[in-house]
């Protein structure tokens, strides 16, 4: 297998201060798990440095195995009804303004785990009630009973990321569909609800076929994007196709906003949950 050497502007070191370790204690000492360390995020120095932290809840095994994802797949151990509770009390140590919230997916579970997701949002809203809120939620199947669980309880921002273009879905999603991510899209913007998704390039997408998901987006209700670049985290995961230069993904940014989205973040180190703050 050939590996594409990495470019300067991807190359990161991790860097520490007090609020790092702070963090960092913080999801330790509460059992939390994290997507920052399970997906190997670039920017987990930068983030944990300002004291803010995306949990992931659930579990930290996930019953899909996408082939861009680094969370560890097989057979979920059972929910911790204590979880919703330890992520509302890590925030508030944190301080946090603005917190993110996403999870594995349980396809073991008969609802998903959405019943799951609205204790921790309503515990996160009782003991925080002035930090905004975003969650980024698996796709339920498409089912909306489930997905009006979530809304319910009204989180400031409801993301579910679409991934990769139309052609690439089937080959980077083991169960997830293109036109079902749309639904889940659509179905949070008629609900009044912020509905925000992520991307990532260098899978070997064309720019067309950007540009279409872009519509595609756009026609479902969504008004946050973001893009970031497709990075290997393991030798097991899918291999890099392209490295994406950054004056490229700042060509996309004006793209995406020209067609009328109200924020799009692109840049090759930006993910879903960067600069969440600012998207509420």
């Amino acid at each position: 297998m050939t590996y594409l050497r990495k470019p300067e502007w991807l190359k990161t070191k991790l860097q520490t201060n007090p609020q790092f370790v702070h963090v960092h204690n913080i999801v330790k000492e509460h059992g939390l798990h994290t997507i920052c360390t399970s997906g190997k995020c670039p920017n987990m120095s930068e983030c944990w440095n300002k004291g803010t932290a995306t949990f992931m809840i659930l579990g930290e095994i996930c019953t899909r195995s996408c082939a861009f994802c680094n969370v560890i797949s097989g057979r979920p151990l059972a929910v911790d009804p204590a979880e919703p509770l330890k992520v509302a009390e890590s925030i508030k140590l944190m301080n946090l303004k603005h917190a993110v919230v996403t999870s594995v997916d349980r396809d073991d579970l008969p609802d998903g785990g959405a019943a799951h997701w609205g204790a921790t949002i309503r515990a996160i809203k009782t003991v925080n009630p002035n930090t905004t809120l975003e969650v980024l939620i698996p796709d339920f199947d498409g089912k909306t009973e489930l997905i009006d669980i979530i809304i319910a309880e009204k989180p400031n921002i409801i993301s579910h990321n679409l991934e990769t273009v139309r052609r690439l879905t089937t080959g980077i999603r083991t169960k997830a569909q293109y036109d079902t991510s749309l639904s889940v899209l659509a179905h949070i913007a008629t609900k009044s609800v912020v509905a925000k998704t992520g991307i990532m390039l260098g899978l070997g997408e064309t720019e067309e076929e950007i540009l279409t998901l872009m519509d595609d987006a756009l026609k479902s209700g969504c008004s946050v994007l973001t893009i970031g670049q497709y990075m290997q985290p393991s030798r097991h995961n899918i291999s890099v196709k392209e490295y994406i230069t950054p004056s490229k993904f700042e060509e996309y940014k004006q793209i995406g906003l020209k067609k009328g989205f109200r924020i799009v973040e692109s840049a090759p180190l930006v993910r879903s949950s960067y600069c969440a703050e600012n998207h509420v």
